[in-house]
């Protein structure tokens, strides 16, 4: 079984222009997803801190992606509200997916 990864890409984003990061996001979202793509989650944290954490089916799948022609979509979100991200990525040692219930 491939090992699936996890990219992160994240920048502190100024308070005027979050409203606009939100936007952007849901915009690109409501398209095609890239191949691979398993899931994807803008993430809010304190600060202006904002994360972009998409999980792909494995490394071939996020390369793929970040050697095409056009650029990166998440880094590129970050750039048009005026901020430089930054770049991680994790590989999936181990994974649980939970039942939410609500009784």
């Amino acid at each position: 079984m491939t090992e699936q990864v996890l990219s992160e890409v994240g920048a502190v984003v100024a308070p005027e222009r979050e409203a606009e990061l939100v936007a952007l996001y849901r915009e690109l979202v409501s398209g095609p997803l890239p191949e691979g793509l398993v899931r994807t989650e803008l993430l809010r944290g304190p600060g202006g801190h904002w994360r972009v954490q998409s999980l792909w089916r494995d490394m071939a799948a996020l390369e793929a992606v970040r050697n095409a022609p056009q650029r990166p979509a998440a880094p590129a979100l970050f750039r048009r509200v005026g901020t430089e991200p930054e770049l991680a990525v994790f590989s999936v040692a181990a994974a649980q997916t939970g039942e939410l219930s609500l009784s």
